[in-house]
Order: structure tokens, then C-alpha cells, then sequence
């Protein structure tokens, strides 16, 4: 039986955070939940929320106590900008005694990925997942409202992943020994197309959703309309008009790390069903 470890979890209330703590939990590990405003946070019983700020590192010192892991966001703050303190922050998990670091990769050059990567006091683990199946979440208003899909390039393929699976990766990754040093990318089992995911998504529902294809000018407009940035949509536009090679590969690192099948996305509609029908509630990220 594996010996039970305390675990500090920042970003614990996002989408993938919520995946790493559950996950812990089921291993029969402790968790640490880290927020800005412990007053506003919910998650499982049996989780200790604390109150600390990365971007004030030293805010973060009691939290630190006892905890043999850590795992990290690489931005923080109410604008989501790029941390800064990476360096302090590890300086600090050193000296606590943390033995295991894994931080989710942001989608870009990061200061925190590269303080972790060039520490050599921690075993540390870079998790590096592609498309969220939890992004077909945006889908729900649309298919609730009016039976349709509406997207652009609705041929790209994707091996997007369940974000459970993801909490599984960092959980293994965390307190387990064997994966120092690595950068694990991080896919479902298989390569979809839009179309695939409608189709899933409507068996799971057990009715019809059509999929209208936009043009690239009518995107644009929808995701303006959304309230995107100009950034957002400029990336929403790179990545599936022309997916990078790494988001449309399948690998196995879910079944090498964590000794069972990645998920599938059939899975996660069946799991999400309740989103997409009009009794659901508004889906907050």
C-alpha cells in the first residue's frame, strides 16, 4: 500500500486542479488546496484550503509545511499573467522538504517551467496535455438552444484528452518515484474530427445535433461576440486552422505513467451528458 503524503495543489479550483485533487483523494493521499480567497473555495470533503498568493511567494510559506509535493500553475492573479517568482517559489519548496514538483504547461515559454527544469533539488515532472475534452463544454449553449454545432475547419483532428486523466498523470507524477526530469505529453486514445465529437456527443444524448460549418470570417465574428481578445482569437485560429502535429498524435503516456487506458471521449459525453440538455445549469470554466 502506497504510504499516504500530503500534497499541496495550486489552481485546485480550475479544470484540471479539480482533476489532480480528486485524484489524490482516491489514492488516499492528503490535499492542500491553495487560493487567493480560501472564503470563496469549494471542493471535497476532507480537502485543507489555505489562503497564499504565488505571485507573493513568501505568502505561501505556511502552506508549505509538512507537504511532499507540489504542483504548480504557471500563471496566477485576477489577469492571469505569466508568474515571475518561479525561482523563489522553488527556493521555498526546497526548504521545506518537497520532494516531487509537477506544473502544468501554460501553452508557451514560461519563467516558472524553466526555474523547475534547471532545479535540481526536486524530482520534477512537466505536464504538457492538448486539447481539454472539457472545451466541447462550450458547445452546451448552443446545442441546448438550437440542436447545433457551429465551427470552423471541422475537418482538424484532435487526441484531445480527458482532464481526469490529466489529474491522474500529476497525481502518479507527485508521489510516486521514476519521473524526474520528465516532460509528459499528455493525449486521449484517439484522433477526432469535429464532426466525431458532435456525433459522440449526440449519441451520449441520444438525439440529433447538426454541425454547421463557419467560414474563417464568420469565427472570428462569433468569438468577438463571445468576448474573446484579439490574442485568444488569434490562437483559436493557428490552432485549428493548422493543429500542430503534437495536438493531432496520440501517445501513450496516460497508460505508461498510470498502468490503465487513457479515456475516451465517448466516456466523457456519456459523464457530461446533463451539460447539454436545457435543465443544466450555465457552465462557469
Amino acid at each position: 500500500m502506497t504510504q499516504t503524503q500530503k500534497i499541496l495543489v495550486a489552481g485546485a479550483t480550475g479544470t484540471v486542479g479539480r482533476q489532480v485533487v480528486a485524484e489524490l483523494l482516491t489514492r488516499g493521499h492528503a490535499v492542500r488546496a491553495l487560493t487567493r480567497d480560501a472564503s470563496r473555495v469549494t471542493l471535497p470533503d476532507g480537502v485543507e484550503v489555505v489562503q497564499g498568493d504565488l505571485t507573493e511567494p513568501d505568502s505561501v510559506i505556511p502552506s508549505l509545511e509538512g507537504v511532499t509535493g507540489l504542483h504548480l500553475i504557471t500563471f496566477d492573479g485576477p489577469d492571469f499573467a505569466p508568474l515571475e517568482t518561479g525561482p523563489r517559489i522553488l527556493e521555498l519548496a526546497r526548504e521545506a522538504g518537497v520532494r516531487r514538483v509537477t506544473v502544468l504547461h501554460g501553452g508557451g515559454p514560461s519563467l516558472l517551467e524553466d526555474a523547475v527544469r534547471a532545479d535540481g533539488g526536486v524530482e520534477w515532472s512537466v505536464l504538457m496535455p492538448v486539447e481539454f475534452m472539457a472545451n466541447a463544454l462550450e458547445w452546451a449553449e448552443g446545442i441546448v438552444a438550437s440542436g447545433e454545432v457551429r465551427e470552423p475547419f471541422v475537418s482538424r483532428l484532435s487526441a484531445m484528452v480527458h482532464e481526469s486523466d490529466i489529474g491522474a498523470v500529476a497525481a502518479v507524477a507527485l508521489t510516486e518515484g521514476g519521473h524526474g526530469g520528465q516532460e509528459y505529453v499528455i493525449t486521449g486514445p484517439e484522433l477526432l474530427t469535429v464532426g466525431d465529437k458532435v456525433a459522440t456527443i449526440a449519441a451520449a444524448l441520444d438525439r440529433e445535433i447538426a454541425l454547421v460549418e463557419l467560414a474563417e470570417e464568420e469565427a472570428v465574428a462569433q468569438w468577438r461576440a463571445a468576448g474573446h481578445p484579439e490574442d485568444v482569437i488569434g490562437f483559436l485560429l493557428e490552432a485549428y486552422g493548422d493543429t500542430p502535429e503534437v495536438g493531432r498524435t496520440v501517445v501513450d503516456t496516460v497508460e505508461k505513467v498510470t498502468g490503465r487506458p487513457a479515456r475516451t471521449f465517448a466516456q466523457w459525453a456519456a459523464e457530461h451528458s446533463d451539460a447539454f440538455t436545457a435543465t443544466a445549469p450555465a457552465h462557469t470554466p
